[in-house]
């Protein structure tokens, strides 16, 4: 109960509205501008239609800007929830979505409350990079059917569906309303950087469409109010097919809100940071109210955040805002918003695509080292070729792969001769576990011709149980050779994996781990006068 209760809202959260608050309603009634068109695009691409995006901005946004862990995040429908929705419709059914969104939202409630927050949060920058990469290409071809006025193929893989919708013959005024949104929303932005490009871009979009009497696809009608909440159908057998997919929402959800709230953070430095674990019991908590009111699951928006942050945010009535505009929408203004043309918001979503790659963070990655360059193109490959999760999956698997030869390369022996080569020290610094035993069981075995070796480990940052054995395989194999081995500087944590390994009974005697150099160097001298 005490951890739920630091997890809950609390009064503190409200400091400082007094001051802000028309700053905060501003920069809500902003962000809600520029989320209409995303939430209703988003909601189309998964396959539940702008009726479930703008509900979700609705829902998800108001719950996750009164219980999430950040003052200043907007959550809502976003494209990489699409990436990971859109198999599962095609699968499962629509209806799927919404038990696949309770179950996620309770899997993220569930790991806020055992403090999963601060190790969510650790994912190397290459693969958030290369995910970002593969995200905005699948959202670009994601757009390809709609962009050139085709039905959408069938099929999987977003790639393989852009390529055949592309086989077909396009409807030219499709195309043209693509072009003009995608030039409203690069050139409005430069005349005044207040004006809401893609929110401008979709109105011009459509008169234009609505005068030139164009034949193009629409939204079509939405709903007057919202409805009323629902359990959707479920049992045993259909929890039990769908769970895979809810863990891979969940961890999306997660990952996706916990590094947009960073970002937030860098980017609001006069707010209080946020908490992760709050964080995730609040996207949790929408991602379980979403359904049952018709809505898909949600995360936080890095390019919303954003906008809320640069428009003068800085507490969670901002969120609250964005969400009962979009709400005024849903009550004011459905039947307008009914007769935008499929073709506008497939034109923002692709511009919005490209939006969402920063060249500069791209090559930086690429330039830094040739292991944060693999990272990022195995992390963007595997997004295209399979789905966001598995690509986070691989891209940290292979991250941590190339991590540990890194460290294991850090790892040295230096060897230093003592009285004609007769008595060697080999001094072993950094890491010696798995990644590195095989290297150093090599070097150490070459040692020959000498009476006496002093293994110092009081460098030795990291030893596992395979560098403990691989250790006390060398000394078996020197003493095996005739030498003497002696141990000098073992630290205690050390000394406990070495005895548990069976590394010290290898040893000629007991008394031959010191742990003072001289002391071993002197019996080093005594031992070689009893040779000769």
């Amino acid at each position: 109960m005490n951890v739920l209760a630091g997890l809950l809202p609390r009064r503190s959260d409200y400091d400082g509205v007094a001051r802000s608050w028309r700053g905060d309603v501003l920069a809500g009634v902003t962000v809600g501008v520029v989320a209409l068109p995303l939430a209703l695009g988003f909601g189309i691409t998964s396959g539940l239609g702008a009726r479930a995006g703008l509900i979700t901005a609705i829902v998800a946004g108001l719950v996750a800007a009164v219980f999430g862990g950040s003052h200043v995040q907007v959550s809502g429908p976003t494209g990489a929830m699409t990436v990971v929705l859109v198999p599962i419709v095609a699968r499962h059914g629509r209806d799927a979505v919404f038990l696949v969104g309770i179950m996620a939202g309770v899997l993220i409630m569930a790991a806020a409350l055992a403090r999963l927050g601060r190790y969510l949060s650790y994912v190397p920058w290459p693969v958030i990079e290369g995910f970002t990469v593969g995200i905005a290409a699948i959202i670009f071809l994601q757009q390809v059917p709609a962009a050139l006025g085709v039905a959408k193929p069938k099929g999987d893989n977003t790639a393989v569906v852009a390529l055949k919708a592309l086989a077909r013959s396009p409807n030219a005024s499709a195309i043209a309303l693509v072009l003009v949104t995608a030039a409203l929303m690069v050139l409005l932005p430069k005349l005044h950087r207040a004006l809401p490009g893609s929110l401008l871009a979709v109105i011009g979009a459509t008169v234009l469409a609505s005068l030139a009497g164009l034949h193009v696809a629409r939204i079509g009608a939405l709903p007057r109010s919202l409805p009323a909440p629902s359990l959707p159908g479920f049992s045993v057998q259909k929890m039990s097919d769908l769970f895979g997919a809810a863990i891979a929402v969940a961890a999306l959800a997660a990952i996706e809100s916990l590094l947009s709230a960073k970002v937030a953070d860098g980017m609001a430095l006069d707010t209080p940071r946020s908490d992760p674990d709050r964080e995730l019991f609040g996207q949790g908590l929408a991602n379980l109210v979403s359904p049952l009111f018709g809505g898909m699951p949600a995360t936080g928006a890095i390019a919303r955040t954003a906008v809320n942050v640069r428009a003068g945010a800085r507490t969670r009535v901002a969120g609250a805002v964005h969400a009962l505009v979009l709400l005024a929408v849903v009550f004011l203004a459905g039947s307008l918003v009914s007769r935008i043309p499929l073709a506008a918001l497939a034109g923002v979503l692709m511009v919005t695509a490209v939006r969402m790659v920063e060249p500069h963070n791209v090559r930086a990655v690429m330039r830094a080292t040739r292991s944060d360059a693999v990272v990022l193109a195995v992390t963007a490959a595997v997004t295209l070729a399979f789905d966001l999760i598995v690509a986070v999956e691989v891209g940290i698997a292979v991250a941590a792969v190339l991590a540990l030869r890194a460290v294991a390369r850090t790892g040295t022996a230096t060897e230093h001769a003592v009285h004609d080569d007769r008595i060697i020290t080999y001094r072993i610094d950094g890491a010696v576990f798995f990644g590195a035993a095989q290297r150093f069981l090599t070097e150490l075995s070459t040692i020959d011709e000498v009476h006496v070796v002093v293994l110092r480990l009081d460098d030795v940052q990291v030893l596992d149980a395979t560098g403990a054995q691989a250790l006390g395989s060398v000394i078996a194999e020197l003493e095996r050779r005739g030498m003497t081995v002696l141990v000098h500087g073992v630290r205690p944590e050390h000394a406990r994996t070495l005895a548990a390994v069976g590394a010290f009974e290898r040893l000629a005697h007991h008394r031959h781990v010191f742990v003072d150099l001289e002391d071993a160097l002197t019996h080093a001298d005594d031992h070689l006068a009893r040779i000769h």
